[in-house]
C-alpha cells in the first residue's frame, strides 16, 4: 500500500499548469493580465507557431523589483492580495499568483524587468521549474517575458494541442477580448513575424468597429443604464443582423471577460421577442458592480463568476436590455454614438447619438454647427425636374395627390398657410415649387421637402402600392422602403396586446352572433376549467354541448381575425403548459399567437390610406424593426444602392 507523501514543488506546479495553462492562449492570457494590472498602456505580442514555439510580451508597465523577480515565478506569490478580505473584493485581473509559476514549470521562460526609477533592468530564467541566477539586463522600461517551447518536455500534454493555425486563432481571440475590455490601450500582435493586429488607443466604439466590424457599430444600440451599485454600458447588436453563431458575444464583469449562465439567460430573454430562433445576438457589454458582490475565484481560468445576488443582477440585465431594444423603431436612425468613454460609458459625441423623429410632427432636428453642407436629396430636387411629355404623367397626378395631398393640406391648415391652387384640375391643391412651365403635360407635383414651413417625409415614407399582396413599397427621402405587411402588423398588434394586458385593460368586442364550432372533448374540458382565466385575455368562450364551443367575445384588437382558429390556438397552448404558467411565464408566447392570428394576411389588398396608417404605426411602435419571431419587418434601398444597380454615374 503506497504511503501518503508530500509532492515536490515542481510536480505541484505542473499539476496546476494542467488547469491554468490548457493551451498557449491560456498562457498568453495570464501574462497579458499581469501586464494590464501593472498599468501598461502599450502591449506588444509576438507568437511563433501559434504560441507553441514562442510567446513574447513587451509592456511599459511599472516593472518588477530585482528582489521580487524569483518570487514572481514562485507559486502563490502575488502583489494583488494579502489577506482573505482582499480575496473577497478582488479588483485586479490576476490575484492567485500561480499563473507565471505554472507556465515556468512547463516551458523555458525568461523574465526581464526594469522597476520604476531603477538604474537598469534585471533578468531571471526558468527551465521547466528550475530557476537560474538573477542577471543584469538592458531594458528601457516595463517588462519583457518570453515563453519558449511550451510543453516541450511533456509530450503527453503536447499531443493534445491542435494545429498551429488553430492555436493562433485561440490566441488572437484572447487578445481580442482583452483589447475590447481596454479600448484606451495599444495592442500589437505579430505571428511568425507578420503583423496581425495593430490597435491604437481610442474609445469603445472605435475599438469595437476594428474588431467586430463597422456594421456592428453603425447599426448597433448604445446601452448605458445604472441602478444603485449596478451599471451596464456598451453596444448591443441590431436584432435584424443576428449571427449564425455565438462568436460575437462579449460580456465583461468589472473588466473581466466571463461566461455565466445567469448573464446568458438574461440576454437571451431580452432578445426573445426580436431575434429569430436560429440566430444569435451580437453584443459587447460591460457590467460594473461592487467587487464584494461577485466571486471571481470560482474557476482556475477565471472565466466563470458567481454573483451574491444573482436574481437582482438577472432582473437588472433583463430590464436594461429590454429597455434599450424597445427604444428601436422602424425607420429610426442608428443609435450607437461615435464615441463612448471607456471609463464612464458616457456619450462623447452628443450630436452623433440617435435622433428619433416624432411621427406627429416629422420636424427636422437642429443641424450641428460643425456639420458639412448637405447635398439636396432626390425629393428636394424634384422641383427642378422637367416634366415628361407622356399621357401617363397626367394620370399619375391624382395618385400623388392621394399620397400626400391630405398631409400637406392638414399641415398648412395647422400652420395658417393659405393653400395655392395651381392647375386644380390635374394638381388638386398640392403646391408646386418653382414656376409652372408650359409644356404638353403639367409639372409633376413634388414630395414635401425639408423647409421651415413644410414637414419632412416620415422615416418610412409614403406608400406607393403592394407587391404580390405581400410587401408594401414606400418612397422615403433616402430611397425605397420595402415592408413585410404581415410581419409589421403582427409586431404592432403584439405590442398593443402586451400593453393592454399589463394595464389590465384588455378591451373586448362582444359578438352579436356567437361563433359556434365543433371542438374536441379536451377543449371543452379546458374551457370548463379555465374560462375565467381565458377571459382575462379578452376571449370569452362558453360550452354549448359536449362537442361544441361558442366564442362570445374577442379582444378588440383581434376583431377581424378568424375567431375560431384563434380560439383553437389558445386552447392548444393552454393544454400544453397550463393556464397559470401561460399567464405567468409564457404570457408573451400566447400573445404572440394571438397577434399572429390578428395580423393582416398575405394577398389581402390594402388601400393607400391603410398602407400609410401601417407605416405610421410602425414608426410609433417599439421593436417594430422585427416581428414577434425575430424576422425583419422592413428594408431600405437607398438611392445610392439603386444608382449602383443601374450603374448611374459610372
Amino acid at each position: 500500500m503506497p504511503r501518503i507523501q508530500v509532492l515536490p514543488d515542481q510536480l505541484v506546479n505542473q499539476i496546476a499548469a494542467g488547469e491554468v495553462v490548457e493551451r498557449p492562449a491560456n498562457a498568453l492570457k495570464e501574462m497579458l493580465e499581469n501586464s494590464l494590472d501593472a498599468g501598461s498602456q502599450s502591449l506588444h505580442i509576438e507568437l511563433l507557431n501559434g504560441g507553441t514555439k514562442l510567446i513574447k510580451i513587451v509592456d511599459d508597465g511599472c516593472g518588477i523589483a530585482r528582489d521580487e523577480l524569483p518570487l514572481a515565478l514562485h507559486r502563490h506569490a502575488t502583489s494583488k492580495i494579502a489577506s482573505f478580505d482582499d480575496l473577497q473584493r478582488v479588483a485586479t485581473l490576476g490575484f492567485r499568483g500561480e499563473g507565471l509559476a505554472s507556465i515556468a514549470s512547463v516551458s523555458r521562460l525568461t523574465l526581464t524587468s526594469r522597476y520604476q526609477d531603477a538604474s537598469h533592468a534585471w533578468r531571471v530564467e526558468a527551465d521547466h521549474g528550475h530557476l537560474g541566477e538573477i542577471e543584469p539586463a538592458a531594458l528601457s522600461l516595463g517588462t519583457t517575458i518570453e515563453v519558449h517551447e511550451l510543453y516541450h518536455q511533456l509530450p503527453a500534454r503536447r499531443k493534445f494541442l491542435k494545429s498551429d493555425a488553430t492555436e493562433f486563432a485561440h490566441c488572437a481571440e484572447m487578445v481580442k477580448r482583452l483589447a475590447l475590455a481596454n479600448p484606451g490601450k495599444q495592442f500589437t500582435l505579430l505571428h511568425n513575424g507578420r503583423p496581425q493586429l495593430r490597435l491604437a488607443p481610442g474609445d469603445l466604439a472605435r475599438r469595437a468597429g476594428e474588431l467586430l466590424g463597422e456594421e456592428f457599430v453603425s447599426s448597433g444600440i448604445a446601452v448605458n443604464e445604472g441602478f444603485g451599485p449596478l451599471r451596464l454600458f456598451g453596444i448591443t447588436g441590431n436584432p435584424t443582423l443576428g449571427k449564425s453563431s455565438r462568436d460575437a458575444q462579449y460580456f465583461f464583469v468589472n473588466g473581466r471577460y466571463v461566461r455565466d449562465k445567469v448573464i446568458q439567460h438574461a440576454l437571451r430573454e431580452a432578445y426573445r421577442d426580436v431575434l429569430h430562433h436560429d440566430r444569435h445576438a451580437a453584443y459587447c457589454l460591460f457590467l460594473e458592480l461592487d467587487p464584494e458582490s461577485v466571486d471571481v475565484n470560482v474557476h482556475p481560468t477565471k472565466i466563470e463568476v458567481r454573483f451574491r445576488e444573482s436574481q437582482a443582477v438577472y432582473r437588472f440585465l433583463l430590464t436594461s436590455l429590454t429597455k434599450a431594444l424597445s427604444a428601436t423603431r422602424a425607420g429610426a436612425a442608428a443609435t450607437v454614438p461615435q464615441g463612448i468613454d471607456p471609463d464612464t460609458g458616457e456619450i462623447l459625441d452628443k450630436s452623433a447619438s440617435e435622433i428619433v423623429t416624432t411621427p406627429a410632427s416629422f420636424m427636422p432636428a437642429a443641424p450641428s454647427r460643425l456639420a458639412a453642407p448637405r447635398a439636396p436629396s432626390y425629393a428636394e430636387l424634384a422641383a427642378r425636374q422637367q416634366s415628361i411629355p407622356l399621357a401617363s404623367a397626367r394620370e399619375g397626378l391624382g395618385f400623388y395627390d392621394k399620397l400626400i395631398g391630405d398631409l400637406r393640406r392638414d399641415d398648412d391648415t395647422k400652420q395658417g398657410i393659405p393653400t395655392e391652387k395651381a392647375n386644380s384640375k390635374d394638381l388638386g391643391n398640392i403646391p408646386v415649387s418653382g414656376p409652372v412651365q408650359t409644356v404638353s403635360a403639367p409639372v409633376p407635383p413634388t414630395l414635401p421637402s425639408a423647409t421651415a414651413s413644410e414637414p419632412l417625409i416620415p422615416p418610412l415614407g409614403f406608400a406607393l402600392g403592394q407587391l404580390h399582396g405581400v410587401y408594401i413599397l414606400s418612397q422615403a427621402a433616402e430611397g425605397l422602403i420595402v415592408v413585410d405587411m404581415h410581419a409589421a402588423h403582427e409586431r404592432i398588434v403584439y405590442e398593443k396586446l402586451k400593453t393592454a394586458l399589463d394595464l389590465h385593460q384588455m378591451p373586448t368586442q362582444p359578438l352579436l352572433i356567437p361563433h359556434v364550432f365543433g371542438a374536441e372533448r379536451l377543449d371543452v374540458a379546458t374551457v370548463e376549467d379555465h374560462a375565467g382565466e381565458i377571459a382575462q385575455l379578452g376571449l370569452e368562450l362558453s360550452v354549448m354541448s359536449p362537442t361544441q364551443l361558442a366564442v362570445r367575445a374577442v379582444p378588440l384588437l383581434l376583431k377581424d381575425a378568424d375567431v375560431v382558429e384563434l380560439a383553437r390556438a389558445i386552447l392548444a397552448d393552454v393544454r400544453a403548459v397550463g393556464i397559470s404558467q401561460m399567464l405567468a411565464g409564457q404570457r408573451n408566447e400566447l400573445l404572440a399567437t394571438m397577434a399572429c392570428h390578428g395580423a393582416v394576411r398575405a394577398n389581402r389588398q390594402l388601400t393607400l390610406p391603410e398602407m400609410n396608417a401601417l407605416l405610421r404605426d410602425m414608426e410609433a411602435t417599439e421593436r417594430s424593426g422585427q416581428c414577434n419571431h425575430g424576422r425583419p419587418t422592413w428594408f431600405r434601398l437607398s438611392m445610392k444602392d439603386l444608382d449602383g444597380m443601374f450603374m448611374r454615374g459610372q
